[in-house]
């Protein structure tokens, strides 16, 4: 048997080529080997080749003279071409190279695996997503990711126009005044000149209540909280009760030397306050006039409100003074001094307990929000014009302010935020009386103008369940 011949060093060529017929030829950015196919080429000959010259059946392209922005490939430093471009330049490079095209460490500049720098630019991430769709690749704004942002609620829209017009001849221009007040039983009472009138909201029903003469003169109206019986302040200082349903007078109760401007009632007591700086208690179960007298203002007593419990009564005057009395000294508890101008706007919160609004004239445009706990301010805003009265919402947290001068307007409030929810304008002279309907959605507005205008401001009172309980709350009422 023949040994087996040593095999030689070198290449496995095919048979009828040796070594020698092979030659390497180097570009300047890419080697090769080809076959000597006979007379040497050079560049020169690749570029401009002879007619007796033989040519290869291969193409190596250069990728120099590649028209690539053509097709917009090629990535441009541009700072209008950010965010979306570069999302979708980077599936395109993953579509049309596979998911590991961005993934291969480039070699050096003469490898042969070494892009060209002007073809497909990749930008190195410090760590790539896995998958092409990542929000981190189509950016937070493409709509894939798991947290969606809640859309902002609407602003709840207000009627700019009142749904009702009533004329009110002889209502007086007088901002001292109280002469507008609407009753639990859904009755409007408008004082007009020597005259009270009645106004069934449900009917449209006017009904004269009385008439003071032609020397006197309805100067407040204020019904009690069940809306059956309503006092009248006069002009020569006396306080009169009657009966709102049978429209007949049952007491007429004097003390006061000059004209009675506001009367608030609480469960008992009826409180009045005149133009000679006093504040008379009046209880109508006993035979006296009035029960204690309260003595604390300099100057005419132009606003009055009891608080919600019936613990404090606060009092505002043209003397620039916000007084809060209780029912242990006839003294005043607290003695707020902030405002610059006169205080008939006042309105106790029905949602907490202890705060007070209260609102300046014309030098002071400001409501001012108080703790009575504490005496402190907790908040005030510039309304830009005089404030005239303040009611506060019983169905949401919110209140409503009417203004004189100059702009002569109402402004719905948000609290404790302070933004304003609407601006309705319509009467021509200042908006000196208000008063809010049964269902604490409608407002009537009365000014000097001798117009009443109804307006929708506030949204129907909601029934929401209360966790872990069988009962519902309908406001601050709670039933099974």
């Amino acid at each position: 048997m023949d040994s087996p011949q040593p095999r030689k060093p070198g290449l496995n060529l095919p048979a009828g080529m040796s070594e020698t017929s092979l030659r390497l030829e180097t570009f300047s950015d890419s080697f090769r080997a080809v076959p000597n196919l006979g007379s040497p080429r050079t560049i020169s000959n690749l570029s401009s080749p002879s007619k007796s010259s033989k040519c290869s059946d291969r193409f190596i392209p250069c990728r120099s003279s590649s028209r690539l922005h053509t097709f917009g490939l090629i990535e441009k430093a541009s700072p209008a071409k950010e965010g979306g471009n570069e999302a979708y330049s980077r599936l395109l490079r993953m579509e049309l190279f596979g998911s590991d095209f961005g993934s291969f460490s480039p070699a050096g500049p003469g490898s042969p695996m070494s892009p060209s720098k002007n073809m497909l630019r990749f930008k190195t991430e410090s760590s790539g997503p896995s998958s092409p769709y990542s929000p981190s690749i189509l950016g937070h704004d493409s709509g894939l990711s798991s947290e969606t942002s809640t859309p902002p609620k609407p602003p709840r829209k207000v009627p700019k126009t009142p749904h009702k017009v009533l004329d009110a001849p002889s209502l007086q221009d007088d901002f001292y005044l109280n002469l507008v007040d609407w009753s639990s039983q859904n009755v409007l009472a408008v004082g007009l000149g020597t005259c009270v009138y009645l106004w069934s909201a449900s009917n449209s029903k006017v009904t004269k209540l009385c008439d003071l003469g032609p020397h006197d003169g309805v100067c407040s109206v204020q019904w009690t909280r069940e809306g059956s019986y309503i006092s009248i302040g006069t002009n020569f200082g006396q306080v009169q009760v009657w009966d709102g349903t049978q429209c007949k007078k049952v007491r007429t109760m004097a003390g006061h030397q000059t004209r009675t401007g506001v009367l608030a009632w609480n469960s008992r007591i009826l409180a009045s306050g005149s133009r000679d700086r006093n504040i008379l208690q009046h209880d109508l179960r006993v035979p006296s006039d009035f029960v204690s007298k309260l003595v604390g203002h300099k100057s005419e007593v132009c606003g009055l409100k009891w608080s919600n419990d019936d613990r404090e009564l606060a009092s505002g005057g043209n003397d620039n003074q916000l007084l809060v009395w209780n029912q242990h000294s006839q003294r005043p508890a607290l003695r707020l001094t902030e405002h610059t101008a006169a205080v008939k706007a006042i309105a106790w919160s029905p949602h907490q307990s202890g705060l007070l609004a209260s609102g300046g004239g014309t030098a002071d445009r400001c409501i001012r929000f108080w703790n009575t706990t504490n005496g402190h301010q907790l908040n005030s805003i510039d309304t830009g014009s005089q404030v005239c009265n303040l009611a506060w919402s019983k169905n949401v947290n919110e209140l409503v302010s009417t203004h004189g001068y100059s702009q002569n307007q109402i402004m719905v409030w948000k609290y404790p935020s302070l933004s304003k929810v609407a601006t309705l304008t319509g009467h021509s002279m200042r908006v000196l009386y208000l008063a809010v309907s049964p269902d604490g959605q409608t407002i009537v507005t009365g000014a000097g103008d001798e117009t009443l205008r109804f307006w929708n401001v506030f949204p129907s009172m909601k029934s929401t369940p209360i966790k872990d309980t069988g009962l519902w709350s309908l406001g601050r009422t709670y039933i099974r």
